[in-house]
């Protein structure tokens, strides 16, 4: 009797927590990913791939683009394994429609972005690579059309995180493309075995860079409206701070709440940026001022992804940024007034990461108790660690951090799906499987993916929000911030699928209710109009058309 009254005492966070199951093959998700030789000569070799969870169909259903990489004799060949999409078929498995769709591109991939780039209704699909990047216009009949060079955003870089966001406000998606460094293939021998004689890690002999490269600019897209992308990135004050580092992770948020999107940029073994939109058409980088550009001790880290949330309710977006070994993943605290603070280890968070190296990460109510946990993709960059006296393994499991509240985040084991090790990088978000939860799709270096299916059997309430543009408001809403408030006190998302590490996840705000059955909903939308929708019922989608009202549909439902 004793152990049932402890037992109901519990905080139903202790008891309730997300348990992720490996899926994978149960969803036919198969493909292997490719990127360069197993010894990881070149820098190209370790960076790796993410994906995109988005409904490329419009049925209603999560489906999958999974970005691939190649080998150096496939690329100079002009071959490779492609880039793979899979349709979600509703019963929790997928069919890979990458052919019939015309989106495998050979190539070198890197990351995945996605947008309305033209307001018609239809998700657009960015693919950043190791070269020309592709931008895939969505006809509507379940196959792109590759409009990259009319488009004008093709490029040719080393490319990793892009996103979509409306900067100027003119109610059209802006493009952000994040560049890593200047990498020459044509510099790689024929015999790609042989040892690059650069840098050595506790007496071990591996790849060069990315200190002592030059660094590849970042480039800011304006939409124009007819098709075409313009270039701004010396415009607006993107190009020359941006030039400087070694950008990988990448986040728009409106971090001050001025009205309009600011960009942080993870950017490896170089201070972090943050561009600050001083509307007009500008950005100053603000990010040593702000107190993101290093850790709190001032040094230099090795970010990898970002993400951004407000994970403690006050009403200011907070980040977070992954990085290398031996440098714990940061969490800044926004104070407000522009200024951040390193509370990685007050918040728990310093030493569980410190001996791991971080990828795709995001802020997400894996247990649906009404406050942000935090999951971490790890996988270190040199195989040659485990010959040496290192200390540490190439393969490393996954973290997931649950939200104590009070600001402090803990450590679980997040069920058997969590506890396999691989070689992590980029990780996609959102419930593919229409039950109510978020699950978490992994791409693995060199191995089979991990579709990471919450299986909690958690009986909490929960509420999604899915918005649509008007006029001079883009058609997905992205920028939107929606709140929900309950007994329990206000949450807030912005809608829209950056962040994490070359991925894009579901854009549709996911709000976990506890044992609250109702909730009242407000939205606000990028031009600073206020809808308050009054209390709807949990357990639902609930689709807010801007100044039309809302639908309620079951997911899974158009």
């Amino acid at each position: 009797m004793i152990v049932s009254l402890l037992f109901l005492l519990l905080p139903l966070s202790l008891w309730a927590q997300p348990r992720f199951v490996d899926k994978t093959r149960e969803a036919g998700l198969l493909r292997p990913n490719t990127c360069g030789g197993l010894q990881k000569r070149y820098i190209l070799e370790s960076t790796g791939s993410g994906a995109a969870f988005f409904d490329y169909d419009g049925d209603g259903r999560l489906d999958l683009y999974v970005v691939n990489g190649s080998t150096f004799e496939q690329y100079q060949n002009h071959a490779g394994p492609g880039n793979a999409l899979y349709r979600n078929l509703g019963d929790r498995t997928f069919a890979e429609v990458t052919d019939q769709a015309g989106v495998r591109q050979g190539g070198w991939g890197l990351g995945a972005a996605v947008g309305d780039v033209d307001n018609d209704g239809r998700a657009d699909l960015y693919v950043t690579t190791y070269g020309p990047n592709t931008l895939y216009h969505n006809r509507g009949d379940g196959t792109f059309a590759d409009v990259s060079t009319q488009a004008g955003v093709a490029g040719d870089a080393y490319s990793a995180s892009a996103a979509f966001f409306d900067y100027d406000q003119d109610g059209d998606l802006d493009l952000y493309v994040a560049n890593y460094v200047q990498f020459d293939l044509a510099a790689v021998p024929a015999d790609s075995s042989l040892d690059e004689p650069c840098v050595y890690l506790g007496g071990l002999r591996v790849y060069c860079g990315p200190q002592g490269m030059e660094g590849a600019a970042d480039v800011l897209y304006r939409n124009e409206g007819d098709g075409r992308f313009a270039d701004v990135s010396v415009s607006a004050g993107i190009a020359g701070p941006a030039s400087e580092y070694y950008g990988l992770g990448l986040m728009p948020e409106d971090y001050d709440n001025d009205g309009d999107v600011d960009i942080l940029v993870a950017n490896d073994e170089t201070p972090n940026a943050l561009f600050r939109n001083e509307g007009k058409g500008h950005f100053s980088e603000v990010a040593v001022q702000a107190g993101v550009a290093y850790s709190g001790e001032g040094g230099t880290q090795a970010g990898m992804g970002v993400d951004a949330a407000d994970y403690d309710s006050d009403g200011n977006v907070d980040l977070y940024v992954t990085n290398f070994y031996r440098e714990p993943n940061t969490l800044y605290r926004n104070e407000g007034q522009g200024s951040f603070t390193d509370i990685t280890a007050a918040a728990g968070l310093a030493a569980p990461t410190l001996d791991f190296l971080g990828w795709g990460t995001k802020f997400f109510d894996g247990d649906n108790d009404g406050d942000l946990d935090l999951f971490v993709v790890n996988g270190h960059v040199y195989p040659q660690v485990e010959q040496g006296q290192t200390g540490v393994s190439y393969a490393q499991r996954n973290q997931l951090f649950v939200n104590e509240g009070g600001g402090r985040f803990s450590e679980v084991e997040g069920g058997t799906g969590m506890q396999q090790p691989r070689v992590g990088r980029g990780a996609a978000f959102g419930d593919y499987d229409d039950d109510g939860d978020v699950d978490i799709f992994v791409n693995n270096l060199d191995q089979e993916p991990t579709l990471l299916c919450n299986e909690g059997e958690n009986t909490q309430h929960w509420l999604r929000v899915q918005v649509e543009g008007g006029e001079g408001i883009n058609r997905d809403g992205v920028g939107a911030r929606v709140r929900v408030h309950t007994a329990a006190g206000m949450q807030q998302r912005t809608i829209g699928g950056a962040g994490s590490y070359l991925s894009y996840s579901d854009p549709r705000a996911h709000f976990g209710l506890g044992q609250a059955q109702r909730a009242e909903v407000e939205v606000r939308w990028p031009d600073g109009k206020v809808e308050q929708l009054g209390e709807v019922s949990a357990d639902r989608l609930l689709v807010v058309r801007r100044d039309r009202g809302f639908e309620v549909r079951q997911l899974g439902m158009r």
